[in-house]
């Protein structure tokens, strides 16, 4: 229980910078941040593969494809759609919406893998749950108390795709747990850089769409854009380079460590500790303390992940 917590811990650390990546980025379009983010992760995979080649030439054309889905749905989609919410809704607003991830994981987990997990009694997780969700909604009243009237209508769109990377990220850690905990003897170092290695066709794939789309006049990237670095070539390598080797390689395998030492329900209520980094990293790019309201709601995210820790799954019957 405590490795698996502190594997977690250090995972949702280094998911957290990828909030503030958009708003030091903000000309940047999405897609190509979300590009640039795994084309950096598939590369410095490159020379990883060479520690874990023997682990990695055990893997079944299932386990590629398994690898390819996990990496087109919780990578791309994901930070597409994430990339997109911040710039316009803004970091706390997109923090805490993806920090619903505890509670909708729960739900969808609990019932799924309660023959392979244990069954978590609803009735003493609620109290974990309705802490993490009473702290999410205060975080949000703050951040919503200081909306002018006219970013309103961005706002809600941003509010709106960051729903969408909240399911793929609710999806991701299911399945990747499910595929962990389906295979013990498989080294978790090893998955995380398999899930990296097929980025990279797919980034580069990736590339070659932004750059169609521009020659074509289509929607996507503005037709006076500087592809493929853009306007800031340094600060965009140098940003990605490190949120490909923290955020993307090294949080995976923290968390693919965590995912094989503890049920998949307790390790999505873990995924607070993602929400409390980005918005720690968000009030600090930002320059301002947060207000006493947002405390609070961050000490209740705080408790309800301490409380969850204190539940013990109970075996289900056959």
């Amino acid at each position: 229980m405590l490795s698996g917590t502190a594997f977690a811990l250090a995972a949702g650390l280094m998911w957290g910078l990828v909030f503030v990546a958009p708003l030091m980025l903000p000309a940047y379009p999405p897609a190509l941040l979300a590009v640039g983010r795994y084309l950096a992760f598939g590369l410095l995979c490159l020379p990883l593969a060479l520690l874990d080649r023997q682990d990695l030439r055990a893997l079944r054309a299932a386990d590629w494809w398994e690898a390819a889905k996990l990496s087109a749905i919780g990578n791309f989609l994901y930070y597409l759609c994430l990339a997109a919410a911040i710039q316009r809704a803004g970091n706390p607003l997109v923090s805490v919406i993806i920090g619903t991830l505890p509670v909708v994981i729960a739900v969808a987990s609990n019932r799924r893998n309660a023959q392979r997990d244990g069954h978590l009694p609803w009735g003493r997780l609620a109290p974990s749950l309705a802490a993490i969700g009473l702290g999410i909604a205060c975080v949000n009243h703050t951040e919503a108390a200081g909306l002018a009237a006219d970013e309103t209508g961005r706002y809600l769109q941003g509010a709106a795709i960051a729903l969408v990377a909240l399911a793929a990220w609710t999806w991701y850690p299911i399945r990747n747990a499910d595929w962990l905990r389906a295979h013990p003897d498989r080294n978790p170092r090893a998955w995380a850089t398999a899930q990296g290695l097929v980025t990279l066709p797919m980034s580069l794939l990736g590339l070659l769409a932004l750059l169609a789309l521009q020659a074509l006049g289509l929607p996507g990237v503005p037709a006076d854009f500087a592809l493929p670095l853009g306007p800031q070539p340094l600060a965009f390598v140098g940003l990605m380079l490190a949120i490909g080797l923290f955020a993307s390689w090294g949080g995976t395998l923290c968390w693919n460590e965590a995912s094989q030492r503890l049920p998949t329900t307790l390790v999505g209520q873990l995924i607070v500790f993602e929400t409390l980094a980005a918005l720690a990293y968000g009030y600090a790019l930002r320059g301002a303390a947060p207000s006493g309201l947002a405390l609070l709601g961050i000490g209740l995210l705080v408790a309800g992940v301490v409380w969850a820790l204190r539940v013990k799954p109970v075996a289900t019957g056959a």
